[in-house]
């Protein structure tokens, strides 16, 4: 299975900008997060743990023709875990294939596990640029709009304009010159319209999931500038389980392959 998850967070990170922070868009930062909820609420967040089903799609090879391929629907299971301060653990499920993408601080690894047998696994380390993206995917998902220049990014005000019908304001949201949120969030309200990455991709959320006082999305749509489109629809969202630091360290026991 050549899907990746990490992928469609399309979080892309190079070196930190020097940070900076633009006063116009405070206000608009604390209405967003006051539609999520409560400034208490969000602070008490250390950990998330999201269960539910990808869906998307995939080439594979046609079966009387080595040189052609045809499109058909891929459903995968899917489990995330958050844990602050920088602990990610993502786990896609195949009827053939278990793959697990796991960053501990500064160390991320993927392992690729038979469905049918998990003793036959295979395990990747990821590089430095993989690890800087997981990282800025962790604190987005953590942090709530709030802080991005204790990390070195830096936040600007866009202006205000139309989005959908709505009134919006945008912002970005930069981790460094090549991982970039273009949000765009409705003026009344203050909730999340589009979120734009700079590689062309496109986020929208639809529906709410509220937890311990805190709103999620039901379902989360991404896609990607090509035109390919993966929807997760999130079955359960769990706050502030205390994962042991043992799961996420990389496994330093690797099985023989034949």
């Amino acid at each position: 299975m050549k899907f990746r998850l990490f992928a469609l967070a399309a979080v892309l990170v190079s070196f930190a900008p020097p940070a900076f922070a633009d006063s116009r868009s405070a206000p608009w930062i604390a209405k967003a997060r006051a539609a999520l909820g409560a400034e208490r609420a969000l602070n008490a967040v250390q950990s998330i743990h999201f269960k539910g089903t990808l869906r998307t799609t995939q080439q594979v090879p046609v079966a009387d023709d080595a040189t052609a391929t045809r499109e058909e629907p891929l459903v995968l299971g899917i489990e995330i875990v958050f844990q602050k301060p920088y602990q990610q653990q993502m786990t896609l499920r195949s009827d053939r294939v278990i793959e697990t993408t796991t960053l501990d601080g500064y160390d991320a690894w993927v392992r690729r596990a038979d469905a049918t047998n998990e003793s036959q696994w295979q395990l990747s380390l990821l590089d430095s640029q993989q690890v800087k993206r997981l990282r800025a995917n962790t604190w987005e998902n953590l942090f709530f709009y709030s802080g991005i220049e204790s990390r070195g990014g830096q936040v600007q005000f866009g202006g205000e304009m139309p989005m959908d019908g709505r009134d919006c304001v945008k912002l970005t949201f930069s981790h460094s010159d090549n991982i970039v949120f273009t949000r765009f969030f409705d003026k009344k309200t203050g909730r999340l319209v589009k979120t734009e990455t700079e590689n062309g991709g496109e986020i929208r959320e639809e529906g709410d999931i509220v937890v311990e006082g805190v709103r999620f999305p039901k379902t989360l749509i991404n896609r990607s500038a090509g035109g390919t489109v993966a929807t997760i629809t999130f079955d359960s969202v769990t706050l502030n389980t205390r994962f042991p630091s043992d799961q996420f360290l990389v496994p330093t026991l690797l099985p023989s392959h034949r």
